[in-house]
């Protein structure tokens, strides 16, 4: 399969450092340096589903299709509001998806779990179109008491459009099951039956363990990746790395002795948007002209799981 669109859409509202610093015991000389964030977008008066589906939209725009071309919708999502339908289902509705729509949970991974997926039911024969959405708002995550999490993260949605082709060159998941790293409760309604202590608690992360699972994960996928697949890391054109914390991103960066300019970012004014995170930065490197036929692209992704994944894709 090859990308032939793509899409993305942002909140309204834009974050900076400084204004979490009136409220919370920070600064913008306390985040940027450990994260490399000066700004994230945050969901306001919008909702989810509706920059899902600008989104989406954009994407078709891009592929020259139309809603009812597309056989297949995969929507990544870690929360939204609804518990059920699946946020897929909705952004169906306002896009005029009449097509089966499969909802995921894979954390920040979901774009590359979502790809392998898609590949499936192309070489199942069973697809001519396929669209993947990524739509996320970690920043309803968070304790916005905690300076620790709820400066790291920023919504958004980011789309793109497969079809059948040889782009997709290689791709590889993993997981090493650890829920202890990240994780958050919900509590659910309550029965007369439930005897058992629930409550609601916030994203809590293991930060440490969480970096260094990242930066050798990443690194061994991206390696590996490139083993199979008989090319060198001078072959690959741009590192499309999930933007969690600019620490890591760089870790990875200079453990591979890579140039900068291979490894394009937007977390300085986006922050850490879960799946959403790989195929926003996808758009806008694509909007902004960077890509040409023949580059070859990695698309690199951690999370929560914890689970990682890398795609290898030709453009």
């Amino acid at each position: 399969m090859k990308i032939i669109g793509t899409g993305s859409a942002l909140p309204r509202k834009e974050v900076t450092n400084d204004d979490l610093s009136a409220f919370l015991d920070t600064s913008d000389e306390w985040i940027f340096p450990r994260t490399g964030i000066r700004s994230r977008h945050v969901i306001s008066d919008e909702r989810l589903e509706d920059l899902g589906a600008v989104a989406a939209q954009k994407a078709l725009s891009d592929a020259g299709l139309k809603p009812e071309d597309i056989d297949l919708f995969l929507c990544s999502n870690v929360v939204n509001e609804y518990m059920t339908p699946g946020l897929g289902c909705i952004i169906s509705s306002k896009v005029g998806l009449t097509c089966p729509s499969i909802d995921i949970n894979c954390a920040c991974p979901g774009f590359i779990y979502a790809m392998d997926i898609a590949d499936s039911y192309f070489q199942a024969g069973k697809v001519e179109n396929v669209l993947v959405v990524c739509a996320e708002e970690p920043t309803r995550m968070t304790s916005w008491q905690d300076r620790s999490t709820c400066v790291l993260f920023g919504d958004g949605a980011g789309a793109a459009v497969f079809t059948r082709g040889d782009g997709l060159k290689a791709v590889k998941l993993n997981a090493e099951p650890a829920p202890d790293k990240i994780w958050q409760y919900r509590a659910l309604e309550p029965t007369p039956y439930v005897t058992k202590a629930e409550t609601s608690v916030p994203l809590q992360m293991n930060g440490r363990d969480v970096f260094r699972f990242a930066v050798t994960t990443s690194i061994r996928d991206i390696n590996g990746i490139l083993a199979a697949s008989g090319l060198t890391l001078e072959d690959v054109d741009y590192f499309m790395i999930h933007q969690a914390n600019m620490r890591i991103v760089e870790g990875i960066r200079t453990r591979l002795g890579v140039p900068a300019e291979k490894f394009p970012c937007n977390i300085q004014d986006h922050g850490n948007s879960s799946s959403a995170s790989c195929p926003i930065l996808l758009d806008e490197c694509n909007r902004k002209g960077m890509f040409k036929k023949g580059d070859k692209l990695i698309f690199s992704a951690f999370g929560a799981g914890l689970m990682s994944g890398v795609a290898l894709l030709e453009w």
